[in-house]
């Protein structure tokens, strides 16, 4: 092997670490920007167990995992396989993107712009599945910040959207962003008349209640073996939650039929006789229970995050990737909603579980 080929291994090995690294920062960013913990401070990485900071020789991308065996050194509580396959996926696709549009080595600058701003693409892309995964959040930190990055770096490259003319790439990139935004808006909007609240009707009244089990989570709304948590039922201010109830007990005052109207901080009660009661805020009640014959919960197919999400991926890529996201990812949950589905029915299952909808950030 000549010294050539030993530099260009060592080149290729050095960017697939690179990406995992990066991959290894990203898993720091999943972890802490849901929470509202700085990325900078502590400086260093730390158990969240037993929140012992970890040296750096314990924190390499990729061989610490395995080497801990996926375990904390300190305290031996288990380390998510997560951690190890964040960092695994950057530094593939860090690798991938390297690999797809490197040139010559003589012409670097032609394709080195092009290359990180992929990379941070990707980068964006990963933090946020992941915090959507654990969180049911879009923060704006990722999508409004990768529009951003999408835009001024369409303007530095604007070959970013098959432009040579730096005006031209920053108006494709623009043009991208408000055709990704718009069809979401549009899609979340028809969603909402066709699928916007989900109505239970009942023979007999059924019973019901809403708690909170602990301090730091949201309430708990139970229904007929059916449960739905705040962040479920109340997306926007105008949502409500409305039943009407035969039975209704609000701390220990019990009422009789009654129509009950519940926002996500204040609540109204109408009795078939009597005066209209009003709740301007829900902090005093401790014991909300009684028994309803119907039930009509709103919901959100799709959180307003998404919104953002589009236009940041029509920033870097343009209206056609726009188009092609919305395709692809409508082709993808038919076909984990028909999985099941069809297995469902080749063992004579009959129950249709209720799909629980992800909350994107406002």
């Amino acid at each position: 092997m000549t010294r050539i080929a030993v530099l260009e291994f060592l080149i290729h090995l050095l960017i697939f670490f690179l990406g995992a690294g990066i991959g290894s920062f990203l898993n720091v960013v999943i972890y802490r920007l849901p929470l509202g913990i700085s990325v900078n401070n502590p400086k260093r990485s730390f158990c969240p167990q037993c929140k012992k900071q970890i040296p750096w020789f314990q924190n390499l991308p990729l061989i610490s995992w395995l080497s801990l065996r996926g375990k904390c050194a300190a305290c031996k509580s288990p380390i998510p396989f997560r951690y190890f396959f964040v960092e695994l996926l950057t530094g593939c696709i860090f690798y991938a993107i390297f690999i797809k549009f490197r040139g010559s080595w003589d012409y670097r600058l032609d394709w080195g712009d092009m290359v990180i701003l992929y990379w941070i693409f990707a980068a964006l892309l990963i933090a946020g599945t992941f915090i959507d995964i654990d969180h049911y959040i879009l923060p704006h930190e990722i999508t409004f910040g990768g529009l951003a990055v999408g835009l001024i770096g369409s303007w530095i490259e604007p070959q970013l959207m098959g432009e040579f003319i730096r005006s031209r790439g920053l108006v494709a990139s623009l043009a991208g962003a408000c055709i990704g935004a718009t069809l979401i808006w549009v899609i979340i909007q028809l969603g909402k008349m066709a699928f916007g609240r989900i109505k239970r009707k009942f023979q007999s009244p059924e019973a019901w209640t809403i708690s909170q089990p602990k301090e730091d989570e949201p309430p708990l709304f139970e229904i007929a073996k059916e449960s739905f948590t705040w962040h479920d039922i109340f997306f926007r201010p105008s949502d409500r939650l409305v039943m009407t109830c035969t039975e209704l007990k609000v701390n220990e005052t019990s009422y009789g039929p009654c129509q009950l109207e519940l926002r996500e901080n204040a609540m109204k009660i109408r009795p078939e006789s009597g005066a209209e009661v009003q709740h301007t805020t829900l902090e005093d009640i401790k014991k909300l229970e009684g028994q309803a014959t119907q039930v009509l919960i709103p919901r959100e197919a799709m959180g307003y995050g998404d919104i953002y999400l589009l236009a940041m991926i029509g920033s870097f890529l343009g209206w056609q990737a726009v188009l092609f996201t919305v395709v692809a990812a409508r082709s993808s949950a038919a076909s984990l909603a028909w999985c099941p589905a069809s297995l469902a029915r080749r063992n004579g299952a009959a129950r249709s579980p209720l799909a629980r909808t992800s909350q994107a950030e406002r």
